[in-house]
């Protein structure tokens, strides 16, 4: 979902005042403690041991399963009504070990009806997980379900369908086919995820959540059927795309995956383009925003055409159509040689090099970023779409705000394009663990947008102090609550910033880039394109990495945990400077990290001296010998600010 969450969360940080600074206790003095060791460093954080599904070090086990859905999607806009007549053959594979004799769907359009468990959960003061108070008619209209040639019994509850099925779908392999008939009328905005923007040269539908899709039954939780009511976002089973979807003949359609027909639906001259911008580094323009109003920019002679799209191995589909797009394209250089499409869509409203006219090098720019850290790119297009939707991501596809430009269209550019590894590739569920994927690609944009264009878009390091001081309010949630069980207004902090600032930190001050980078990478090839969950998650970074990170998983992520170290005292041995110094820290807060140290002697030379986390293993206060050999002026704990202590008033030991 969109980076601009984040931003929200800065504007709130720049509101908090003053993060209830204690007082410095006198010289030698141990204050009262917070900290309990038994509990940040206690055994048994994992309640499970490995299974034959999934294993003790955090991989699928030798006998891990997943289901598979394939489906294919025919639709047709009505661009004057906003209706969706729609139609879809799911071919269900059941590779789990029992019979199935019922399958679960998702029907989210529902969540715009107005007696959805969504909209009564719609504040009075608004919420952007709603449609911002449209009322229409709303929601699917299923026309029939039928698996072979019968119709088969269903029962519809809010934003889930449980088709009954006439036999049971055999174990380890058996598969059904569904067809569902339906449709429904877009909303003008669907929970910033979906929606219509209304242009000087016609509407912009940016369509997603569009058709029954099946619930995921896994090894976890059995068939996962929570309900969507708009913070949520998606868990869903990979499979293979086709998709063919009739818009009025002077529109303009993209979709996840690879155009199948470009003869049909462009014109000469455009696909005469398309083969140059498919050779091309620099931004190549498909249809300029000249040619938008030109009856000849499409092809001639027709009332509607169909457009044919595929995509393989992913786990959802999303279009756009629109009469008013300007289209320009590059290519995307991949490691291993091959190449894919970086293609954007626009109006002339968002036209120019200082907007959208970089759209397509911020995203190709992006995908070679992670491909070559991370994992490669796995779609043959990735194409990025300005419309209504502050940004929202899809395989292959994503939607952008209209109005974004410079540093803010990088930002969300790269976030949304980031999600293709943080859910698309790595499937966890967001419906549960939104951090697993808004938290994982926030850090991962932190990286490539350091690295963008020799940072033309760097960011200053966060001061932790100050960040730490605003995560640990005692008033918020902790990380591993699920969407719906937060406060709106903590989204942006509990679902991005937080879990990212976290991995950050586990990086750069506790593992290492090389130690984390290795362990990520690992995390990120084990689970593409299959189902993690949290403890999969921290069981590959410490089996990876070779570190129990079991204090830290405590700390930051399953408890809301706050850090505060001193710097209560400095004695000389035999009170003689040149035989060294014993500094005593207390940690006075339940969370426990590394100690970074800035000692600075008269004279004006400092040093540096780094504790490892475990003095906090069975202590509450730790005293240590340090070599020096000179009269000590001050010792400060974290003086970089990179950990997250949240009071400063104790963080200096002066002469």
């Amino acid at each position: 979902m969109k980076k601009s969450l984040i931003t929200c969360l800065s504007l709130a940080m720049m509101a908090f005042n003053g993060f209830a600074q204690a007082q410095q206790q006198p010289a030698g003095t141990a204050p009262v403690s917070k900290y309990d060791y038994h509990d940040a460093f206690g055994p048994l954080l994992y309640t499970k041991n490995g299974s034959e599904y999934r294993a003790a070090s955090g991989e699928p086990g030798p006998r891990y399963w997943q289901n598979r859905a394939d489906y294919q999607l025919n639709a047709r806009l009505n661009d004057q009504t906003n209706e969706i007549t729609a139609s879809e053959v799911l071919t269900y594979t059941n590779n789990s070990p029992q019979k199935l004799g019922f399958v679960w769907m998702q029907l989210d359009q529902n969540l715009f009806k107005q007696d959805s468990r969504g909209s009564a959960i719609v504040p009075t003061s608004g919420s952007r997980n709603g449609g911002r108070g449209q009322v229409f008619d709303a929601g699917y209209k299923i026309k029939s379900v039928k698996v072979g040639d019968a119709d088969v019994k269903y029962a519809i509850n809010d934003t889930r369908m449980q088709i009954f099925l006439p036999k049971e779908v055999a174990a380890n392999g058996g598969q059904i086919k569904v067809k569902i008939d339906f449709s429904f009328i877009e909303p003008d905005y669907g929970s910033d995820r979906t929606g219509i923007l209304q242009t000087k040269n016609g509407k912009i539908f940016t369509i997603a959540q569009w058709y029954p899709r099946v619930c995921v039954f896994d090894d976890v939780m059995g068939w996962n059927t929570v309900p969507y009511t708009g913070p949520g976002e998606f868990y869903l089973e990979y499979g293979d795309f086709d998709l063919a979807i009739t818009a009025p003949a002077n529109h303009i359609v993209l979709a996840s995956g690879e155009l199948q027909n470009p003869q049909e639906v462009y014109t000469a001259e455009q696909q005469k383009r398309w083969a140059q911008a498919a050779q091309s580094d620099k931004t190549v323009i498909i249809r300029s925003a000249g040619e938008v109003t030109s009856a000849a920019s499409r092809p001639a002679g027709k009332q509607e055409l169909t457009w044919k799209f595929k995509i393989k191995n992913a786990r959802d589909a999303a279009w756009s159509s629109s009469p008013s797009f300007i289209l320009d394209a590059a290519k995307i250089n991949l490691p291993s040689g091959k190449k894919c499409m970086s293609v954007s869509a626009y109006p002339v409203e968002s036209d120019g090099n200082a907007a959208w006219g970089r759209s397509t090098e911020y995203t190709k720019k992006s995908i070679e970023y992670y491909s070559a850290k991370w994992f490669e790119f796995p779609y043959p297009v990735a194409s990025t779409v300005a419309g209504i939707v502050g940004g929202m991501e899809y395989p292959g596809i994503v939607f952008c705000g209209y109005r974004a430009k410079g540093a803010s269209l990088w930002g969300v550019n790269d976030h949304e394009f980031g999600h293709t590894w943080f859910p698309m590739i790595v499937g966890s569920n967001e419906r549960l663990y939104g951090w697993m994927d808004e938290g994982f690609n926030t850090f991962i944009n932190s990286l490539s947008t350091d690295a963008f264009n020799n940072g033309e878009y760097k960011e200053r390091p966060m001061d932790m102090h100050r960040y730490g001081a605003f995560y640990t309010r005692p008033e918020v949630e902790a990380i591993m609550n699920t969407p719906a069980g937060i406060k709106e207004r903590n989204n942006g902090l509990l679902l991005y910033s937080k879990p990212g600032a976290g991995l950050t930190m586990l990086r750069e001050q506790i593992l290492g880039p090389e130690r984390f980078d290795f362990a990520f990478r690992t995390y990120i090839e084990r689970w593409a394109f299959k189902h993690p969950t949290p403890d999969d998650f921290f069981r590959t970074m410490e089996n990876a990495a070779g570190e129990s990170l079991q204090w830290f998983w405590r700390g930051w992520f399953m408890n809301n945990w706050r850090l505060d170290v001193a710097v209560r005292d400095v004695k000389y041995v035999d009170n003689n400077p040149s035989k060294g110094a014993l500094i005593t820290l207390d940690n006075l807060e339940k969370m426990a990290m590394p100690v970074i140290l800035e000692v600075k002697y008269k004279g004006g030379k400092s040093e540096r001296i780094k504790l490892p986390v475990e003095i906090w293993e069975r202590n509450v206060s730790w005293t240590f010998r340090h070599p020096s050999t000179a009269e000590i002026e001050s010792v400060t704990y974290d003086p970089d600010k990179v950990l997250p202590d949240y009071n400063e008033a104790n963080n200096v030991w002066k002469q």
